[in-house]
């Protein structure tokens, strides 16, 4: 998850980042260019092409949950059917940059519910960008909010948030649920696969934080209560500081018979969200283009080779 570690980890990132980038003489773009480049030549998982935009209606949304009322925002494509996928924001919770990446996944065809995790104290946005979480006051005001978020409560949402998508008429019931989330949000779509069982198909978690600890209920420990299939995309740092994660991961999936794929991106803990001072876009369409063709198989019915 975002903390101190973390921090320090991608304050020495921008060090290092900085001096490149004065020692070239060169702009950001550039540098992030040249950084593009030297990725995308490394051994890497596949890349697989995004279907045509899809136009999308969006709107915020209220749903009752046994603790209040969670306020979220739904965005699915103008017409039609569509599976649904629950969006698990990072720590600094819904705020515009993460409408922005429901509403290009919907585009591609899913009813996405991107939540407010911290409702139970404050309606969305909370901050209106990460860098506000960097800050000792958006620190300060997150943290009660962050306490709140124990495994069961995290669960009885999900389940409300499962049961509001598939009474809306734009959802294809018919049609398995995937659930997505970023940094502290990983482990909510371990959860929620937990929870709904029966309705949930896929999960992704991208630089997730916890997904490996010594509680009973640690994600990991979680798999014989699902059968969803699973991305799990690892940072480059996390990874550095907690190898042994990895391996606990794929043995897990290997005890319960779960397939999935669990890859470590040369990118530092943030790199998906698009606001997030680590953002890298390369690997970050790498990430994503790996959800798509998840979800597209398992939710769809679709074939990497369609």
């Amino acid at each position: 998850m975002c903390d101190d570690l973390t921090e320090s980890d991608n304050s020495l990132f921008f060090a290092r980042r900085d001096v490149a980038k004065l020692g070239a003489g060169a702009g950001l773009a550039a540098m992030l260019g040249s950084y593009a480049t030297a990725a995308m030549g490394a051994e890497t998982t596949p890349v697989v092409a995004e279907t045509p935009a899809l136009p999308v209606t969006s709107a915020m949304v209220e749903i009752p949950t046994l603790d209040g009322t969670a306020d979220a925002f739904f965005v699915h494509p103008d017409s039609g059917r569509h599976p649904a996928v629950i969006l698990w924001p990072d720590i600094a919770g819904l705020r515009p940059a993460y409408q922005q990446m429901a509403n290009r996944l919907a585009s591609a065809g899913y009813a996405v519910l991107a939540v407010n995790q911290y409702y139970r104290r404050a309606r969305s946005p909370v901050l209106s960008s990460f860098a506000e979480w960097r800050s000792e006051a958006g620190r300060a005001r997150l943290q009660p909010m962050i306490n709140d978020l124990i495994p069961w409560a995290t669960m009885r949402d999900a389940d409300s948030f499962v049961s509001w998508l598939d009474a809306q008429p734009s959802v294809d019931v018919r049609r398995e649920i995937g659930s997505a989330g970023y940094c502290m949000g990983g482990p909510h779509a371990f959860r929620t696969a937990a929870a709904s069982a029966g309705r949930v198909g896929a999960i992704a978690s991208f630089h997730g934080g916890g997904l490996v600890t010594d509680a009973g209920d640690s994600p990991h420990r979680l798999m014989d209560r699902f059968t969803a299939i699973m991305l799990i995309a690892i940072a480059q740092n996390d990874h550095d500081r907690r190898p042994g994660d990895k391996d606990a991961l794929i043995a897990a999936m290997e005890a319960n018979d779960r397939p999935g794929e669990v890859e470590v991106y040369p990118a530092q803990h943030g790199w998906c969200t698009i606001d997030s001072p680590v953002f890298d876009p390369v690997q970050a369409e790498r990430a994503w283009s790996r959800m798509l063709a998840m979800f597209g198989e398992r939710l769809q019915g679709r074939t990497e080779a369609a």
